[in-house]
């Protein structure tokens, strides 16, 4: 079932429905709310999401402008290009 173990958590997102996505990036939103580091916020959206323009959608949805462009900001200069491609 699974040929790389470093896909364990996409193999098993790839089996959930859209709106179990939606509730867990929700939920990982909430988190990064609390401390989540950002960069672990987007890989994982995009991980759940199952690519990075569906990350993008969700990320936007979830959050504010002004909490994307705060995080933008806030990135430290070796994941700042990451973070951007994520939140704007």
């Amino acid at each position: 079932m699974l040929n790389n173990t470093n896909d364990l958590g996409a193999a098993l997102f790839k089996t959930w429905t859209e709106k179990q996505r939606r509730d867990e990036i929700e939920k990982l939103v909430q988190g990064f709310r609390n401390g989540v580091p950002v960069t672990i916020l987007c890989k994982m959206a995009e991980t759940i999401a199952g690519d990075k323009n569906k990350a993008r959608k969700y990320l936007k949805k979830f959050m504010s402008t002004a909490e994307r462009t705060t995080s933008v900001e806030k990135a430290d200069e070796a994941t700042a290009s990451l973070v951007r491609s994520y939140m704007e």
